[in-house]
């Protein structure tokens, strides 16, 4: 629940600097589309933990701890390596080539959360 929160705060502060002070680092409208997109899906999935949260508390199992566990690995992964991406291009640096890969792996750890809510959810309880 604390790591949802935290995520959640977070993606609102980072969500406004890619609104209002991210335009005056630069006017590429892709550039800014990825830190947006890292952005919004962070809230998602800080939402995400929170539901995780709930139901763990309600029915816990290890399929709805590893679910949060995914979700807080992608959110790092996926999200943070977009707000990374955005300033190596900004900066025209080569690391681009190296962070661009990351941000799939933090998409299947997203995709894996969901999963193992899924899984988790629907699981007969003793």
């Amino acid at each position: 629940m604390a790591a949802g929160a935290i995520f959640g705060g977070l993606a609102v502060a980072l969500g406004a600097f890619g609104a209002h002070g991210l335009e005056q680092l630069t006017t590429d409208a892709r550039i800014r589309h990825g830190f947006e997109t890292g952005a919004a899906y962070q809230l998602y999935h800080a939402f995400a933990l929170l539901i995780t949260a709930l139901v763990y508390n309600h029915a816990p199992n290890q399929f709805i701890k590893w679910a949060g566990y995914f979700f807080i690995g992608g959110i790092l992964l996926f999200s943070g390596s977009l707000y990374l991406l955005t300033f190596l291009k900004i900066y025209e640096s080569p690391g681009v080539r190296i962070i661009g890969p990351i941000t799939p792996l933090g998409g299947l750890l997203l995709i894996g959360g969901w999963l193992c809510l899924l899984l988790g959810a629907t699981r007969r309880q003793n």
